[in-house]
């Protein structure tokens, strides 16, 4: 998609609530301002387009878009932060990203109770390839736990230990979480063939 398509994609309710806040925002200087909302436009396609995939549908990614702009607001007002820029909102991104498959998965546990998980295998590998339409299908119907840990590790190529800060868990927690999230992402995989092990 090109950038100008994604742009106007990705002007939903979430990102038009942002510009409202951003175009008179209370204790940012003036110039400060005008540099947020420029950056505004050149980001907006990169970071709704690395949310987006990542999400799976559209109102999610302009909701999770419009939390890092605020975000961005919000470290210009406190001095947080010496330089806005591109990269930094995408760092944000993957933060609020994940604090959004938390929130899903509590919502989901307080409807329905998780049966206890299995100890992990010493022995699972990783398939290497998977189709990518089928992957982000799947992706989408996992809990938030498997889904930010395989979002983590796979899509966004970062280390165990990288996951496991991001996820607030020790290395060794991450490991067992990542064999687990495997496990449930290969049994809901679709098969050409419906009696095929997998």
């Amino acid at each position: 998609m090109s950038e100008g398509g994604r742009t106007g994609a990705s002007e939903g309710r979430g990102t038009r609530r942002w510009r409202h806040v951003s175009s008179d925002p209370a204790g940012v200087p003036a110039d400060q301002a005008a540099a947020l909302l420029a950056l505004y436009d050149r980001a907006l396609p990169e970071v709704y387009g690395y949310l987006l995939p990542r999400c799976g549908d559209r109102a999610t990614a302009e909701d999770v878009t419009s939390e890092v702009f605020l975000a961005a607001v919000e470290a210009v007002r406190r001095e947080a932060v010496e330089r806005l820029t591109v990269a930094w909102l995408i760092g944000v991104a993957r933060h609020k990203l994940v604090d959004h498959w938390r929130r899903t998965e509590r919502e989901r546990r307080r409807v329905e109770r998780v049966a206890a998980e299995p100890t992990p295998d010493a022995d699972d590998p990783w398939e290497a390839e998977v189709d990518a339409e089928a992957a982000r299908a799947v992706l989408a119907g996992l809990g938030g736990h498997h889904r930010a840990a395989l979002t983590l590790r796979y899509v966004d190529g970062l280390s165990v230990p990288e996951v496991a800060r991001h996820l607030d868990r020790t290395v060794h927690a991450t490991e067992a979480l990542l064999v687990r999230a495997r496990r449930a992402f290969r049994a809901a995989l679709p098969t050409d063939d419906p009696g095929e092990e997998r």
